[in-house]
């Protein structure tokens, strides 16, 4: 008996000590990721050999060997073959429906000249009933190779594209959405065909302009807040279109390696959209929703419940988005100084001022992030303004608010040192350069364009992060493209050789840092994501190249190949 005892001691003791020395039981990676340069933009370790995630979240990030540790008869196995993952990309500042529709409606984008707007329009009124209205948005005449011989003030008169949709309205938004254009047909039905009479004048819009001719009669050009006199006129939307639109802007998403989106500015039913999306499990990218400012109920009431922030991280709402200007396509902008092409004019101030501070002051109490559009000079300080005035009046409330301005196109010099000093975040779309700068120095001047325009480096050597995007459908989603604009400051047809004010480019580190985690900044939302850090949302993006070190002439040849979202592959790109 004392023998059996002994024995029985002796192997209790045995697989005691092989217990204690092998250490508890790792957790089992869901997935494995290695086999090419892993960028984590994390400040601990920049890059790791290989990547393990559990369900959703990262598991462990580094040495390959130490990963391998975590891998078991289950895990998923994802070579990288050579091919560079980063964090999930997120779309600092874009509009997710505009995405969707403009797959559905005609894309005008790549349009080079009027004739080509009026094609289109020609062959959609072939399939479309007598009566039936035709969509679209895209165009941008600033862009085009040929200018037609009939203008006012810059933009392409209605008659010709009238001549050819005799029996359909027809609308079709400029590329930056502050502008857009009308037939006939369209414009006899919002009753703006008639001049007005007995001093009425239905043409006049506060924040807006419906450009005519010498006779007064309109040219078909809406610009800003009067798009609204022919909006409001087109049917709206059905339940099973948006959802359609909804599915298609998700699957953009995924295939230019976004898993983030900042949606900036929605109302209540695109808000009652997502959440029915959300329920239905078809949320597969993480929207992080802007209150659009037009509607004063609706701020109200999201100021009387305060913010939704997901635990999921698929849907927050924490942020109002305010339209203080125009556009500089439209010369819509508000400048400080006249437009170069077009004296006299300074732009427009498309919602009050006093609207802003109150916004802001609002903002404060209710825990709401305000986010302002603003692309003209004068519109920049006139913000910052107001929400300086704000945060002196609270300013216990504003130790990290981390409010934003939209845009950021074109600041006075005295101005950009204001954007750290108050904490103001831009929030900058780099492609906007590649599209824009050739010819809005035409519309500035060199003098304003040198010392103010598209300012990244003078931004980010003052302290603040810059948040990046495409504003799209303003621009197309791809990212690669607004990277490449980030670092190069050239058009994507690669001039001018050294880039428009080469000493404003960022470096490629500060680029990938304004699409991870100074994007996830912009949001509250970096500690959960913007990284390769664990603990993290397990969001990666796969590409064919390493973008960190490819040569800058072969930088627009990155595709992506691969988008992991919320720990699943949801995207990969045939070989």
């Amino acid at each position: 008996m004392r023998l059996q005892n002994a024995i029985y001691c002796s192997v209790t003791l045995l697989a005691l000590l092989i217990t204690s020395c092998s250490g508890p039981k790792k957790e089992a990676a869901t997935i494995l990721i290695y086999g090419g340069p892993i960028y984590t933009v994390d400040t601990i370790q920049s890059t790791v050999e290989a990547v393990a995630t559990k369900d959703n979240k990262i598991l462990f990030a580094g040495s390959l060997a130490d990963a391998e540790k975590y891998k078991d008869e289950q895990t998923q196995l994802i070579d990288l073959k050579g091919k560079t993952m980063t964090p999930g990309l997120i779309e600092g500042h874009g509009h997710f429906m505009g995405l969707g529709y403009n797959e559905l409606n005609l894309d005008l984008m790549n349009t080079t000249s009027y004739q080509e707007i009026i094609d289109a329009v020609a062959a959609a009124v072939e399939k479309a009933e007598p009566g039936e209205w035709i969509t679209g948005r895209g165009w941008h005449q600033s862009k085009w190779t040929k200018m037609p011989s009939d203008t006012v003030n810059g933009f392409q008169t209605h008659y010709r594209l009238s001549e050819v949709s005799p029996d359909n309205p027809v609308y079709l938004g400029h590329a930056s959405g502050h502008a857009g254009f009308a037939n006939a047909a369209a414009m006899d039905i919002a009753g703006l065909q008639v001049l007005p009479k007995d001093g009425i004048n239905k043409f006049e819009v506060e924040g807006g302009e419906v450009m005519r001719d010498q006779l007064g009669r309109p040219t078909g050009i809406f610009n800003e807040r009067a798009q609204g006199l022919i909006t409001k006129h087109i049917p709206e939307s059905t339940p099973e279109k948006d959802a359609k639109a909804f599915e298609l802007a998700i699957a953009a998403c995924h295939r230019n390696g976004i898993t983030g989106f900042h949606d900036a500015g929605i109302g209540r039913e695109t808000i009652a959209l997502y959440e029915k999306m959300k329920t239905e499990g078809k949320m597969k990218a993480r929207l992080y929703v802007m209150l659009t400012g037009w509607d004063k109920e609706l701020l109200n009431e999201w100021y009387e419940k305060g913010p939704l922030i997901d635990s999921a991280h698929l849907l927050t709402i924490r942020s109002v988005k305010l339209n203080c200007d125009g556009a500089l396509g439209s010369r819509g902008a508000w400048l400080l100084e006249p437009y170069t092409d077009r004296p006299g004019h300074y732009g427009l101030e498309t919602l009050p001022m006093d609207f802003v501070k109150e916004t802001a002051l609002n903002g404060l109490q209710g825990g709401f992030q305000v986010c302002s559009h603003a692309i003209g000079d004068r519109a920049n300080r006139e913000i910052l303004d107001r929400y300086e005035v704000a945060f002196d009046e609270l300013p216990d409330l504003a130790t990290d608010h981390r409010f934003r301005i939209e845009h950021a196109q074109h600041i006075h010099p005295d101005d950009i040192p204001r954007f750290a000093q108050l904490g103001v975040i831009p929030a900058m779309q780099a492609v906007h350069l590649s599209s824009d700068r050739p010819w809005a120095i035409d519309r500035l001047g060199e003098q304003r364009i040198k010392e103010g325009a598209y300012m990244w480096q003078a931004l980010l050597k003052s302290g603040i992060p810059i948040v990046n995007g495409t504003d799209v459908p303003v621009e197309p989603l791809n990212p690669i493209a607004s990277l490449y604009a980030s670092v190069s400051r050239k058009t994507l047809n690669g001039t001018p050789e050294g880039g428009y004010e080469p000493e404003q480019k960022m470096t490629r580190e500060q680029a990938l840092r304004s699409y991870t985690l100074d994007a996830a900044y912009g949001a509250f939302e970096e500690d959960n994501k913007g990284s390769i850090t664990v603990g993290k949302l397990a969001d990666f993006t796969i590409y064919n190249q390493d973008l960190m070190t490819v040569a800058e002439e072969d930088f627009l040849n990155t595709e992506i190949t691969m988008t992991i979202f919320d720990g699943k592959v949801v995207y990969s790109k045939a070989e």
